[in-house]
């Protein structure tokens, strides 16, 4: 037997010097690093930073689509979608407010495709639309949306998850959206300047809801609208508050002075609530938010 021929005492002194190696050779071949975005298998992109988040546009090239407004549902639009992405993407749908038409908000649109998203910015079948309306016209437009997905004709058919899916309204659209979050059916909201009658349906919501508020707004008075929905998205849910300093009823529609917040905030909460991304969870939750002197009032439920 082994132990006749070696002492106990040099066996020990052989392990000892195994496990020494074994730890110096783990130590020069660690394991392999984590996939990006944690245990996501949605994320995809380069690590964010403040800048990247900031930039004019994310790291794909996009093309877009036009959807006729003779579409049965919704007033037409446009389908944002990026270029050189393996594998499929979450969808998002944008919505414009009252007497506002699609290109009040088609800022939303390339800016979020250029992050990996398909994104449609549509037209309402009219301008006086209510928030009732509006929130059917986002469903009819995420089903075309899905449908698109399957159509042999589509430019964005079998690139998206029909699984995940979004939406972004201003106005009465983001009264739409706290409507539509609370049927369960998307991942994700992002109400901008949100206006309604009623604030029930944000105590319903089952989607993570980050508000855009508008601090000198006259159309939909923050302590009216926003604040109210606010309080009432429930605790069980992601949730977020961003009040943009002396922003008028305007302020989060991209493409002006708040580009660069509304970016930060905007890409961030769609891509850790539908990509499931984690590494974007450091520009939600960790900054001293209101140092930013953009943002008269921060509010949320982190850590997400």
């Amino acid at each position: 037997m082994i132990n006749n021929i070696f002492p106990k005492s040099l066996l020990s002194m052989i392990a000892a010097g195994a496990l020494l190696m074994s730890a110096s050779a783990f130590a020069t071949n660690p394991p392999a690093d984590p996939p990006p975005g944690g245990d996501s298998p949605y994320a995809r992109g380069p690590d964010p930073t403040v800048s990247f988040l900031e930039a004019s546009s994310g790291p794909y090239s996009t093309r877009t689509s036009r959807v006729s407004g003779l579409v049965s549902g919704f007033g037409g639009g446009t389908i944002h979608y990026p270029t050189g992405v393996e594998g499929t993407m979450a969808a998002i749908v944008v919505i414009p407010g009252f007497v506002s038409a699609e290109s009040s908000i088609d800022w939303w649109g390339p800016k979020l495709a250029s992050h990996g998203f398909v994104v449609m910015t549509i037209d309402t079948n009219t301008g006086f639309d209510q928030p009732p309306s509006r929130a059917r016209q986002i469903n009819n437009a995420l089903d075309y949306l899905v449908s698109q997905n399957s159509s042999r004709t589509s430019p964005v058919r079998g690139m998206i998850d029909t699984d995940r899916l979004g939406v972004i309204g201003w106005s009465m659209g983001g009264g739409g959206t706290l409507r539509v979050a609370s049927e369960g059916r998307i991942k994700a909201a992002i109400p901008l300047a949100p206006w309604d009658t009623v604030s029930t349906y944000a105590g319903r919501s089952q989607a993570p809801t980050l508000i855009f508020a508008c601090q000198a707004d006259i159309i939909a008075p923050v302590a009216a609208h926003a604040s109210p929905f606010y309080n009432r998205l429930p605790n069980g849910i992601e949730k977020a508050f961003v009040e943009i300093n002396n922003g008028t009823h305007y302020c989060a529609n991209g493409g002006g002075l708040n580009n660069d917040v509304l970016s930060r905030f905007g890409v961030s909460w769609m891509k850790r609530f539908l990509d499931e991304d984690t590494r974007y969870s450091q520009f939600l939750c960790g900054p001293n938010h209101t140092s930013d002197r953009n943002i008269s009032e921060y509010r949320g439920n982190c850590p997400y």
